[in-house]
This record gives C-alpha cells, structure tokens and sequence, in this order.
C-alpha cells in the first residue's frame, strides 16, 4: 500500500484493502489477547509476592474481562464457512401487512445499517422499491466488513412485528412480515457460468437520488435469470454500467447459493428457510404491544429492550444462534 503506484488501479487496490482488513480482523485480536495475558500474568506475580489483596482483586476482575474476549475469539472460529468472511449484499422484502409491512422493511433496513456502522462497516444502498404511502416494498444494502456474510446469515428469514399502527386512525394492533436475505459478495473468482441467452437485461430511469442524471437517462438496470426466475435490480450506482456489474455479482452469489441449496435438497428456489413471508414462518418476533419482547424462536433467546434491538444491538441473537448451529 505504500507504493507509489498502489492506488493507479483503484478496484484492485480496493480488493487489497479489504483483503487486508479480512487478515486483520483475524490476527489482530489473536495478538491482542497474547499481550493482554502476559500483562497480566505479570500483575498475578506482583499480587503474589506482595500480598497485596487490592492488586489480586484487579487481577481478578481484569481475568473477568479476558475470559469475555477468549468467548468472542471462540465464536470467531464459528466462521469457517467458505465465504463466511467476505462482505454481503442484504435484501429486505416486505410481506404480509400492506403499509405497515412497508414501513417494517425501513425499520429492518435502518436496524442492520445501525448494527453494521457499530461494527466501522461501510453501508451501501443498491437498490430501492419504495411502498406507496411508507417505507419500501424492498430494499437492497451492500455491508462492507470482515465477515459481514458469515454474520448475517444469521438472520436469514422472516421477521414479524406486533405493534400500535401509526398508519391505522382507530389505533388497533397490527401484525406485519418483512423477509431478510443475504448473500456473499463475489470477486471474479466466482465460478458460476451464466450464458448470455439465459438473461434478460431491462434498463429503466431510476426513481432515486444518485446525480443529475438519475431521472434522465435510463441507468438503472434489471436482469432476470430465465432458468431459474431470480431477478436483481441495481440503480443506486453512478452509471447504467457500474449499475449492471452490481447486478450480476448479485446474481451470480445467489446462483451459487441456490446451487449449494439443492445439492443439500432444503429448497430449491432461493427462499431458504424462509418460507412464505407470512404467520407461522417467522424465525424473530418484534413485540411492542401489548407488552415488549423480542424473541427468537430457533433458539428460544429474548430479550424486553427492544428499542436496543432496533438500534442494531442484535450480535447476542446472532452468536446464540451461531453457536447453537455450531
């Protein structure tokens, strides 16, 4: 990186940035842990030799401490999966509930946005449907970070909400479905074929914010595997062609998954463990009337602050469901 040249091809410096923020993420830690035992083991021989009881009860509490990041370095090994390291492309789509389900989808996106900037991970929007009176019919993110997939992937499924409508004049509860998938994002060594005669590429004028020329040229792009029926849409890029190279790295990721699917024969059209999005599929239920819970229903883990959830503070459902996989 500190060559004069490094940064002349800005995609393959970008590559080897991330590259080394993956490395990173993984060593980093591993030295961290060897210091901060050493230092320790330092103070436990003072303790001893004074006999002093203040500095043991520091030794104590600081061991306390590096038990808790030896766990977080245990679940880390839990991410092993082959592309469980890479960044991810997030979509959100809503379900049952019409409005409500709409503006379900805006508290999801801002609820992964809100976990991912905790973590010092960049977040993109992609691509955008907006609902007719709130929120979106769906919604794509790019999460940039050291094993953003390995840790999302966690929370493929279905989310259902329990609240108050604010859409609804006579205040009564409502139930809503939103759908959260996730799939890796790939470099050119994905090794999925996809013929030309196999897409269909439509161009539309995108209906976001993104330049002067958003809402005058035709830069969003939509493509369709014929064989399969997946579609993927990409309109927040600068250009049509930056636009259709998301795309496909989008649909090549999802190909690849869907392959892996059917070999494991759990489904064989890209829902996962999804389902319908609707009652009695959901993996989470988001409780804010008439009492406040969020719970997890593969692994039974709750909690009653669910404002903290909704802020992003959901890494406890991910690892409890991690491990238990595990």
């Amino acid at each position: 990186m500190e060559h004069p040249n490094f940064w002349k091809d800005q995609d393959e410096a970008q590559k080897k940035v991330g590259r080394l923020r993956t490395l990173k993420a993984l060593v980093d830690p591993v030295h961290e842990l060897e210091v901060a035992v050493e230092d320790e083991r330092v103070m436990l021989e003072l303790a001893e030799e004074a006999q002093d009881q203040q500095v043991a009860a520091e030794v104590q509490a600081a061991a306390g401490e590096l038990s808790k990041k030896v766990g977080r370095l245990q679940f880390r090994t839990m991410l092993s999966g082959p592309y469980d390291s890479r960044n991810a492309y997030v979509s959100i789509h809503a379900g049952a509930g019409g409005t409500e389900a709409c503006d379900w989808v805006s508290m999801l996106m801002r609820m992964y946005s809100r976990w991912a900037e905790n973590k010092s991970f960049d977040v993109r929007m992609i691509d955008s449907v907006p609902g007719e009176e709130a929120g979106f019919r769906s919604v794509t993110l790019h999460v940039i970070g050291p094993y953003a997939y390995g840790l999302l992937r966690a929370e493929i499924g279905v989310h259902r909400l329990v609240r108050i409508s604010p859409f609804d004049a006579s205040a009564r509860r409502h139930t809503s479905f939103a759908s959260m998938d996730a799939v890796p994002e790939f470099d050119e060594d994905i090794e999925v074929d996809i013929g030309e005669k196999d897409l269909r590429i439509d161009t539309y004028r995108s209906a976001g914010a993104g330049g002067q020329h958003v809402n005058v040229t035709d830069s969003a792009v939509r493509i369709t595997h014929l064989p399969t029926g997946i579609v993927v849409t990409c309109q927040n890029e600068r250009s049509q062609h930056q636009n259709k190279r998301t795309a496909l790295k989008i649909l090549q990721a999802k190909l690849l998954r869907l392959k892996e699917k059917e070999r494991e024969a759990e489904l064989a059209a890209m829902l996962g463990e999804k389902g319908e999005i609707a009652w009695g599929n959901q993996i989470r239920s988001y409780v804010l009337q008439p009492y406040t819970l969020v719970k997890d229903h593969r692994t039974g883990f709750e909690t009653g602050n669910i404002n903290a959830v909704l802020d992003g503070e959901i890494d406890e459902f991910i690892e409890t469901y991690l491990k238990q996989k595990k």
